[in-house]
């Protein structure tokens, strides 16, 4: 060893790339984000009798039962984006839900038991058909789910005759069975809404479906390099397929639950849902070229725009600077997420 060598001391080790350091921060972005806008709203939330209102259990309740249905349409979403697709449709599909919920037990005096599962085939065959139309005729996702938000506003007018179909309750010509107002209620002290429980559950079996299950993977492997997902016997079509049909399961639940919530089903129902379900997952840290995310980031995104909406109306800001407060996180995330993935070779 010379003697420069032994004065300059030990090799240090060349910096980290900037790239490399917000790669951590891509993937923690949804719970990192949501500690952030906690805290946010503990800092700037009105204060009433000395107690933080943005704290207060109602309002806790208040901002996941917001979310409730944006955050089921995510969770199909999710399925949807990890597998290198989109799905415009939802918010569309969600309205013609309603409408077919509500008619088919106010104007046809159908029960629950046939009325719902009837809606939730017809969801579910709605993401299925665009999913063959996008991998069979091979057209863009993008193309074949835009026709499909038109084509299921166009048939919630037609099953709704263009009219808002309100649900009534009893027994009579014409009333919805009492059972079904269970989703406008609150359990567990009159605090959490049964429409927040339909969420969680639903949460908690897409988690497990992703995470623990062959198909999951499949998923995964599709979205991240569909050539080496064929190669290695993966059904690539089925599972492309497939993932639209989860995705319509979940808008069709998600329509329920705007009608048990509101009472009524409309054809204009879940207008731009859609975009608040992408802005979910994206947010949470799910890559919009596929082949990355987590069940768990868009819950957390979700619950993050929600809770981000709460903050800005208890301080009185408009509906404008929410949406531009909105889009400018969705940016950020995207932007994030494609710059960090340039940097590992991911992105062409």
């Amino acid at each position: 060893m010379s003697v420069t060598d032994a004065a300059s001391g030990p090799p240090r080790s060349a910096p980290r790339p900037l790239r490399a350091r917000l790669a951590w921060l891509v993937r923690f972005q949804s719970l990192l984000g949501l500690v952030l806008v906690a805290a946010g709203g503990i800092i700037f939330s009105p204060r009433r009798h000395g107690h933080i209102l943005f704290l207060a259990p109602d309002n806790i309740a208040n901002i996941v039962r917001s979310i409730s249905e944006t955050g089921i349409l995510a969770l199909g979403m999710t399925f949807v984006i990890i597998s290198g697709g989109i799905d415009l449709s939802v918010g569309a599909l969600l309205g013609l839900s309603s409408v077919l919920t509500a008619s088919l037990m106010v104007n046809h005096g159908w029960g629950i038991a046939t009325t719902l599962p009837l809606v939730l085939l017809i969801g579910t065959a709605f993401g299925l058909v665009q999913g063959v139309l996008s991998n069979r005729l091979r057209i863009q996702a993008f193309i074949v789910t835009l026709a499909g938000l038109q084509a299921a506003r166009g048939l919630a007018l037609i099953a709704s005759d263009n009219n808002f179909i309100n649900i009534n309750y009893g027994t009579g010509p014409g009333d919805a069975p009492p059972a079904f107002a269970i989703l406008g209620q609150r359990v567990f002290g009159n605090i959490f809404s049964v429409a927040t429980l339909v969420f969680v559950v639903l949460a908690v079996i897409a988690s497990l479906l992703l995470d623990e299950t062959r198909y999951g993977r499949y998923v995964f492997a599709v979205g991240g390099n569909e050539r080496a997902a064929r190669l290695s016997g993966i059904p690539l079509r089925w599972i492309k397929v497939t993932v639209y049909g989860l995705s319509g399961f979940c808008a069709a639940v998600a329509g329920i639950v705007h009608a048990g919530q509101f009472s009524f089903g409309s054809p204009n129902d879940g207008t731009g849902y859609e975009l608040n379900a992408i802005a979910a997952v994206v947010i949470g840290g799910t890559d919009l070229f596929g082949g990355a995310g987590s069940m768990v980031g868009t819950i957390a995104g979700a619950v993050m725009l929600g809770a981000l909406a709460n903050i800005l109306q208890l301080n009185d800001v408009s509906a404008a600077m929410q949406l531009l407060a909105t889009g400018l996180i969705i940016v950020g995330a995207a932007g994030l997420q494609t710059f960090v993935g340039a940097g590992n070779g991911t992105r062409a």
